[in-house]
């Protein structure tokens, strides 16, 4: 099942024991184009706070999104490693954070997640103490190089080989593997839905996404509809 990231922006997320506040933004790569966090606003419940949720706290994200309940307690999400929210997320970062929750890094293997196809809810449930240093990952990939805010991307344009065809509107994750199977392209008159894999850059400067297809290719692509 193909979730849409428009509209699970703003759903509320829950904890084994209360609610931790409303979903605020993903975070994709961009070159495997795959989910790797949740944002989540904490509110009023920790100042505030943005705090980062990965796709392996969810019990069953396919069925239920992310209104669905997290293998986590609130204790375990407001000890976690604190996010610097006005700057890219690191590697550094990243290790401490999976060192944390006993998670193997997803950049530790060739496959989506690493050593498997798609995430399971397999964090600690217990109230761990906060991390005093993080882990040394022998030779690991940079896996913060091309992480991405998806409200970030959302409305850039599409760059063709032949010319500008309209500018992205949403993302539709796949709800076990967490990989973005499609994205949303706007035109004048309709929606329709293209594959990731006809990008070849993104340009964060000019906000644009370079991809492989001609205009008549987003034409001519099948159109997507929104459920109501």
């Amino acid at each position: 099942m193909l979730r849409s990231i428009k509209e699970l922006i703003g759903k509320k997320l829950s904890a084994l024991d209360g609610e931790i506040g409303p979903v605020k933004d993903f975070y994709f790569n961009d070159q495997d184009w795959v989910v790797r966090y949740v944002v989540v606003d904490t509110g009023p419940w920790l100042s505030g706070q943005t705090v980062l949720i990965s796709p392996h706290a969810f019990i069953d994200f396919d069925a239920e999104g992310v209104s669905g309940g997290l293998n986590l307690t609130r204790k375990q999400i407001e000890n976690s490693p604190p996010l610097e929210v006005h700057r890219p997320v690191s590697k550094q970062f990243q290790e401490e954070y999976y060192h944390y929750y006993g998670l193997s890094g997803y950049w530790e293997g060739d496959d989506v997640w690493g050593a498997q196809g798609e995430p399971t809810a397999q964090m600690q449930t217990s109230d761990a103490p906060k991390p005093s240093a993080h882990r040394d990952v022998p030779n690991p990939r940079s896996p913060d190089a091309h992480l991405r805010s998806a409200v970030a991307v959302t409305d850039y344009h599409i760059q063709t080989a032949t010319g500008t065809s309209g500018y992205v509107s949403d993302f539709l994750v796949d709800g076990k593997s967490w990989v973005i199977s499609q994205f949303v392209v706007e035109l004048w008159d309709k929606e329709v839905s293209v594959s990731p894999k006809t990008v070849e850059r993104i340009s964060y400067n000019e906000s644009k996404i370079y991809m492989s297809i001609t205009q008549p290719d987003i034409l001519n692509a099948s159109d997507y509809h929104r459920q109501s």
